[in-house]
């Protein structure tokens, strides 16, 4: 099982971790995203962010522009801003495979969110989406609101930006069907203790 890095938000997420997890419920992966991959998927907007800010600069020493120089300058900083931003995301993101479903957990700006996918509201295959340099996004669900930012335009929602992820998908594949396989009488009883915690 991969180790949470030592960041200033590590603690925030092991709170949340022991809190989301149901009684009994084992953890068989966790992971966080890569955050360097995806900066360097979003590193056009520096190709395009920094020469719109000296341009913007340059206009304003020459007086070219006057009202609209604050708007400029702001849209170049939220372009050159932006793949930071998504880096320090991915480093209060922790996703989690159990026994009993995937989970996505956040402790980003200040919220705290945790998102489930039980293992039967699953796609019946999962897909890879590789994205350069050992990185890729593991989607395991789909018909997803695309406002998620753990899901694509299409719906297709998972682990995005992870190391690795082939592995990771033999591992979710591996847990859902060791779930399928659960005796019955233990199948009972988890829905018994299911019962037990909603009542």
């Amino acid at each position: 099982m991969d180790d949470i890095r030592a960041t200033p938000f590590s603690a925030g997420l092991q709170r949340l971790r022991a809190e989301a997890l149901q009684d009994g419920e084992k953890v068989i992966w966790q992971g966080q995203p890569d955050g360097v991959a995806r900066m360097m998927m979003w590193r056009f907007l520096w190709w395009i962010g920094c020469p719109w800010l000296l341009l913007t600069v340059a206009a304003v020493r020459a007086d070219w522009i006057d009202q609209a120089a604050h708007p400029l300058a702001m849209l170049g900083v939220a372009m050159v801003a932006a793949p930071l931003v998504m880096l320090l995301q991915d480093l209060q993101t922790l996703y989690l495979i159990t026994d009993r479903r995937a989970l996505i957990l956040r402790t980003a700006w200040g919220r705290r969110t945790v998102s489930q996918t039980p293992f039967e509201a699953m796609d019946a295959v999962f897909e890879i989406l590789d994205i350069g340099a050992g990185a890729g996004h593991l989607n395991f669900a789909s018909r997803r609101s695309p406002r998620s930012p753990d899901t694509d335009y299409t719906g297709r929602y998972g682990f995005r930006c992870v190391r690795d992820a082939p592995r990771l998908r033999d591992i979710l594949e591996a847990a859902r069907a060791g779930k399928s396989r659960r005796p019955p009488q233990e199948k009972a009883a988890v829905l018994t203790g299911a019962a037990e915690r909603t009542a």
